[in-house]
């Protein structure tokens, strides 16, 4: 049996516009209600959510029979968490908070077998379906999906050295943390806060590589699309959920007599 290809790996390295959505519920019954939905990616986070690998796993079950590549943020730059992930058969990994070239290093590293990298080995997994895809070894760095998050101005001040990097798939900017970092907590859309991101991301761009974030407004998403971002993320299933709720209520209330 051969390794599948990963789609948002290739579409990634072709620069086919892929829009997002950030599953944060950490349910996999939920994952099962958004998979329908079309997104070409989604990002199942471990750093702001209380997932664990098993709730990781039911989610990545849910989307495997979709369209959508379902990607994992661990909680943090940590080989032995990244290895449990990829053992998982996570087809992609978002690195949160890479400061430097070398960190941004480790996390290439912890995607990759030796001699390339720190991975460990393990015969039987549900990233081979249990051994039965013979080609996993070679193929699966190719096939991995390694975005690094930059999150703060100095990481950005670096953006070209990490995204540069041999086995970067794709920068993500994290709009949230560097609004924190420059004096602006709690206000993403700042303009500072673009004003920071933006020639970054253009002068990555210009480089080849990818560039992507998370946006809770589908406009600004497709704008940021149009400018040659390649992979945004325009909401949240929480969000989503929250303003529906919100609405709802709302719209019943406001029709009371």
């Amino acid at each position: 049996m051969d390794m599948a290809k990963n789609p948002f790996t290739h579409a990634l390295a072709t620069g086919d516009k892929q829009v997002g959505l950030w599953v944060t519920l950490s349910s996999a019954f939920v994952a099962e209600i958004t998979a329908p939905a079309g997104y070409d990616w989604a990002l199942i986070d471990m750093e702001h959510s209380p997932n664990d690998y098993m709730s990781v796993l039911g989610q990545l079950q849910a989307f495997a029979a979709s369209t959508t590549t379902a990607i994992v943020r661990p909680e943090w730059n940590d080989p032995v968490i990244v290895k449990r992930l990829l053992d998982l058969g996570v087809p992609g990994l978002l690195f949160p908070m890479i400061q430097t070239v070398e960190e941004a290093q480790k996390a290439i590293a912890a995607t990759r077998y030796p001699p390339n990298g720190m991975r460990g080995v393990s015969g039987s997994t549900r990233a081979n379906k249990f051994g039965r895809v013979t080609d996993y070894l070679a193929r699966v760095e190719a096939e991995t999906t390694v975005l690094l998050q930059l999150e703060t101005a100095a990481a950005v001040g670096r953006a070209v050295e990490i995204g540069t990097l041999d086995g970067v798939s794709g920068i993500f900017f994290g709009p949230a943390d560097i609004a924190a970092d420059i004096g602006h907590l709690g206000q993403p859309m700042h303009p500072d806060v673009w004003a920071l991101i933006r020639p970054a991301a253009q002068a990555l761009i210009a480089k080849g590589v990818p560039v992507g974030t998370l946006v809770m407004n589908p406009e600004f998403a497709a704008e940021l699309l149009n400018e040659g971002f390649t992979f945004v993320a325009c909401a949240s299933d929480s969000g989503l959920l929250a303003k529906a709720s919100d609405a709802a209520l709302a719209a019943v209330k406001q029709k009371l007599a």
